[in-house]
Parts: C-alpha cells; structure tokens; sequence
C-alpha cells in the first residue's frame, strides 16, 4: 500500500489532474522546506556584505586619542603619553592639528625653525636684560649654536621616548629624567660654552678655561627647572613635539646661558687687562 501512495505522490506532482491524499501533500511540502532551507544555508546565492565601520573601530585622531573598546594588551609598555587639555579647545586644536601635518610632512624643517625661534629670544632678552648695546654678531653666534644642536636634541628626546618604557609610568619618567639629566644637560652645556669660546675666537686653553667656570654652576642651576619639564613633557606630552614642549622653556634658559656666558666674557677680558696692561704711547720706562 505504501509504494503505491509514493508513486500516486510522484505521478500527482507530474501531472496536475491526479491528487495525493492530503496527509502526503502537507508532510510532502514541509520536505521541500526543510530542503531549500538546507541548500541556502550550504549554498548561499547572495555574498554577504561587509557592514559598515563603527566608530570604535575607526583609527584615532590624534597621538594621544586611543580608539575604546580595545581588549589587546600591548606586548611591551609602550611611551603613551596622558591626553591634554588642548584637544578640547578650539584654535588651539586647530593650530596643533596644523603643526602635526607639518611635523610629519617635514619633521626636522620644524624643529629647526622652532630652535632657531628659542636661540633668538633667548639672546634678545638676554641682551635687554644686560643693558648693552645690542651685538649682532653674539645674536650670530647663538643662531649657529642652535642651528647645530636642533637636529641631535630632537633625535636624542625621541631616543628616550623609546627607551625606558617599564609597567609602571612613574619609573620610566623617572629613569628618562635621570638619565636626561646625567648625560644630556653636561654635554649640550660643554657644547654651549665651548662653541661660544671658540666663536669668539679663544685658544683651545680658553676653551677648556670657560667649560671649567660655567659648566658645573649651569648643571646645579639646571637641577632647579629641568627635571620638572622632562617630567611633564614625558608624562603628558607627544614624543615628537616634547623638544618644542622644552623649547618654551629654553627661551628663559638660553636667557641664562647666554646672560652667564657674558659674564665669563667680562670676566676673562678683565683677567687679559691685567695680565697684559696697555703702556700709553710715549710713555718712558726707567
């Protein structure tokens, strides 16, 4: 009885003037169902596609915006400054967001336009401050000291922010601002002096003369400023804009530089006075 309702169902789909019973016809259609569910499952006839980008899986904005959302942890601690306050405000925003594609397209071009910018106030107001005739040349003097140092500081403040990176923030700012502090400050200070002696025109004996005299007095000095700026810069501040950060603060400090470099210029021109004492001409010695 059974083949002969299976060949009533398959002659009944054929031709459409024979009927299967009932029963048949409905567990009939839920096989074919379960069939073309089956097969577009397996088979898709449409590509799938991909769904647009969320706003958490977008890249950031800036260095210091971080997209959330994120689960994976770095490998190694990495130099990921604090965001600031300037991000919120409006021209200032714009102006940083400005300086940024500038930094990236021509990096060293900007930080030699910003040191040589620091050198110059620096000196100019070291100048006022001491009460002289404005000297061009000492203003040519600082401009080719800074010109040569801007490109070395850059690279060695991006040097640290790749370097001493620990899990804990507060040891790695501290190991950057000791080792900033023990190897930086008494070469770029032994470079300043020096270089300005030998501009001037001083012997090697001169030179080695006025690094003795001012290098340890800027070193202490330097313990009262420097330490807090490294600190903050690598606390809070973008790796390549933490040698313009520290250039707000060498206008005073060039300042004092070049004010305490005068000084030794006074100094050791006193010294030569009395040491090789000018005769009037036609006077007679017994």
């Amino acid at each position: 009885m059974l083949p002969l309702k299976r060949a009533a169902l398959n002659y009944s789909a054929r031709s459409p003037w024979l009927r299967a019973p009932r029963g048949l016809r409905v567990r009939h259609r839920q096989q074919a169902r379960r069939n073309k569910s089956d097969s577009s499952q397996t088979n898709p006839q449409e590509p799938t596609t991909p769904s647009p980008a969320r706003s958490n899986d977008l890249p950031p904005h800036s260095l210091n915006e971080v997209p959330v959302g994120e689960t994976a942890k770095p490998v190694e601690p990495a130099d990921i400054p604090l965001q600031l306050w300037y991000h919120r405000l409006g021209p200032v925003s714009d102006f940083f967001r400005w300086f940024h594609r500038t930094q990236a397209k021509r990096p060293y071009t900007v930080q030699l336009g910003t040191t040589l910018t620091t050198y110059l106030c620096g000196d100019l107001l070291a100048q006022d401050i001491g009460g002289e005739l404005y000297d061009p040349w000492r203003t040519l003097r600082m401009l080719t000291i800074g010109g040569i140092a801007a490109i070395p500081g850059y690279n060695w403040f991006l040097f640290l922010g790749r370097n001493f990176n620990y899990s804990s923030q507060i040891a790695s700012v501290a190991t950057k601002v000791a080792v900033n502090q023990a190897v930086f400050t008494p070469v770029f200070n032994s470079y300043f002096f020096g270089m300005q002696a030998f501009l001037t025109g001083e012997h090697a004996s001169g030179i080695i003369t006025r690094i003795r005299t001012t290098v340890p007095v800027s070193m202490l000095n330097s313990l009262k400023l420097w330490p807090a700026v490294t600190a903050f810069s690598f606390a809070f501040i973008a790796p390549q804009y933490r040698f313009m950060f520290s250039g707000i603060f060498a206008v005073g400090w060039q300042c004092y530089l070049s004010f305490l470099n005068r000084k030794e210029e006074k100094i050791e021109a006193q010294i030569d006075s009395m040491s090789h004492p000018v005769i009037p001409e036609g006077t007679v010695g017994k």
